[in-house]
């Protein structure tokens, strides 16, 4: 396991450390975006465009729709409260995995995610409300995870946000300071390489789940999981032995 890879996770934070987690975070939420399109036919990210559908669903007269629609925001929901519950109870109970549960967590939900779409390819069609939520579960769960560690500076699953926000930096860049005095407009040239950053490992872990689910099928879910496993592993396993070695010492 490489040096830098384990502390990604763990509970000493340091901003190059959330830049790395953030994307590596963010390429695999981009990854599982496109897995999901192929799987289910829709992006399970967009809680707007899933509010939305709620919305004109109940306006067209659809309450089955919107209703599934309903269950898939509230799906996102509960990973989000799924990964606050694991953070703040790993917290409490003083432990160096307090980030890294919410995280294997989601690396287990991803190879669900793999058998469901599996099942699904083989037309059982009753998987798919189940696929849906899953993986609406698994985005919630994710986008918690960094927006904690990071203070709310960093998300992953969505780009509306990373976009705009680096569409104001930009528009300070190129404005022009044409008076020295206290109203001078600065770009944050730190936000700026950051939100391109995120925006492009998500654009490129789209590109290669995509290419990766059409090719090899739903095994792409390994390798995400893969991607996860590695970053969470170690404080959990130093959870273990610590706790191992105070059961000893009774």
């Amino acid at each position: 396991m490489l040096p830098g890879v384990r502390k990604l996770a763990a509970v000493e934070r340091t901003p190059q450390a959330n830049v790395k987690l953030g994307a590596a975070l963010a390429f695999v939420a981009g990854a599982a975006n496109a897995g999901g399109f192929l799987a289910v036919g829709q992006y399970t990210s967009h809680m707007t465009g899933i509010v939305s559908s709620v919305a004109d669903n109940l306006a067209l007269g659809q309450p089955t729709v919107a209703l599934a629609a309903l269950a898939a925001l509230g799906s996102f929901l509960a990973g989000a409260m799924t990964t606050a519950v694991l953070v703040n109870w790993g917290r409490r109970m003083r432990l160096r995995s307090q980030y890294a549960l919410p995280l294997l967590l989601e690396a287990a939900l991803l190879l669900v995610f793999g058998l469901l779409g599996a099942a699904m390819s083989m037309k059982i069609a009753l998987l798919l409300p189940a696929t849906v939520l899953v993986l609406c579960f698994i985005m919630g769960l994710q986008n918690a995870v960094i927006t904690k560690i990071s203070r709310a500076v960093i998300r992953t699953t969505h780009v509306t946000g990373l976009v705009t926000d680096l569409g104001i930096e930009l528009g300070k860049l190129v404005y022009v300071n044409r008076f020295r005095d206290d109203l001078r407009v600065v770009a944050d040239r730190r936000k700026l390489r950051l939100h391109a950053l995120l925006i492009g490992m998500f654009f490129v872990g789209g590109l290669i789940g995509a290419l990766g689910f059409k090719h090899i099928g739903y095994a792409m879910t390994i390798g995400l999981a893969a991607i996860l496993v590695p970053i969470s592993l170690r404080p959990f396993l130093d959870d273990l032995r610590i706790r191992y070695r105070a059961w000893r010492r009774r």
